[in-house]
């Protein structure tokens, strides 16, 4: 081996040998905060318990926990989060979770800023577990908690109806999964687009926005391109959007419409899946999922659709903005001037 090739090698391993150990610092540091934030909620919990059993033994009011603010403050020196306000929510906290075990685990896996979020806005017990869950699997900062609350992300992946023929494409555990993975609907507000558009552009604002579009999705997405090509022997096909899903073991191509669903597009998304299997997956892999993103969908064409599609295939819509603002509302075309529109590209020219 010459000088240069073992100094080469040498660089090599002490790349990887830094990259190891930036890893484990980092993966340290992440569970030191998860430690630390347990600790931290636990506490929370245990005043919010002792200040309400205080209240129903001795009967204080709230001068007591204004006083009892000022106390720790003057005892702590510079010590912060033990505001009035803040004595009072540590209180909420356990009056809200008391005779919930299971929600008062997983409590204590979120920072208190999420907790303080989910209990102002949302009352349900099963939309609080939703978000608690999603958080904590999602890794999700408090403002994108924040903002799946306003885009009632519960609402769109939960209590929605589904449209997929998963339970026939599927082995049982797999279908479920899927399902579970799966959106009847996405908010890509965050795109930015106030007015129709083709679906090119739409793909190319996606991917500009992939980040976003990953937090939206959900987690263990992980994006692998667009205008994804497969080589066959004879001709090139392209995939709008491919991704590959973690849990799923499988890769998920997304093809996007911007008008409403048409029952071709099922057939198209069958033959896709087809040359993923067999040019694409690896060894290991499950089965291709297609995943049909539309403007608007029928339930009832997209079962007839589906019922003879031997590829498992999920349909879904997306809602660019939640509320069209009104200086829009006039100027915007109407979905059939869009569908037209739509249907002039589609349209072959011809010589006049």
């Amino acid at each position: 081996m010459s000088e240069a090739s073992a100094v080469q090698n040498s660089l090599l391993d002490y790349s990887a040998f830094l990259s190891t150990i930036k890893a484990e610092i980092q993966s340290s540091r992440i569970k030191a905060a998860r430690v630390v934030n347990r600790e931290l909620i636990d506490l929370y919990w245990n005043i919010g318990e002792m200040i309400v059993k205080k209240q129903y033994e001795l009967g204080w009011g709230k001068s007591v926990v204004e006083q009892l603010s000022k106390d720790i403050c003057l005892e702590f020196d510079g010590i912060q989060g033990f505001s009035p306000r803040n004595l009072w929510d540590m209180k909420r906290l356990f009056e809200q979770y008391k005779n919930d075990p299971n929600l008062r685990q997983l409590v204590a896996e979120i920072p208190w800023g999420h907790n303080l979020l989910i209990i102002n806005k949302i009352d349900d017990y099963q939309e609080r577990k939703y978000y608690i869950e999603a958080s904590i699997e999602n890794g999700w900062s408090r403002n994108v908690l924040l903002n799946q609350i306003k885009a009632n992300s519960y609402q769109r992946h939960k209590l929605t109806e589904k449209t997929n023929n998963f339970s026939s494409a599927l082995p049982v555990h797999l279908a479920e999964q899927a399902n579970e993975v799966l959106k009847d609907g996405y908010m890509l507000d965050f795109l930015g687009i106030t007015k129709p558009v083709l679906e090119r552009d739409l793909e190319n604002r996606m991917v500009e926005k992939i980040r976003d579009v990953l937090i939206e999705f959900g987690h263990g997405f992980a994006f692998l391109g667009n205008q994804y090509r497969i080589k066959t022997k004879n001709k090139d096909y392209f995939i709008d959007l491919l991704f590959f899903h973690r849990k799923l073991k499988c890769l998920v191509a997304i093809e996007l419409k911007a008008g409403e669903f048409k029952p071709e597009y099922a057939g198209k998304m069958n033959f896709y899946l087809n040359l993923l299997d067999d040019f694409v997956r690896e060894d290991g892999e499950n089965p291709s999922i297609g995943l049909i993103l539309c403007a608007e969908k029928d339930n009832f064409e997209i079962e007839y659709s589906l019922r003879d599609i031997q590829k498992p295939v999920g349909v879904s819509e997306y809602y660019l903005t939640k509320d069209l603002p009104e200086k829009f509302r006039d100027t915007l075309p109407s979905l059939n001037e869009l569908k037209a529109r739509l249907r002039e590209k589609e349209e072959p020219a011809t010589d006049v």
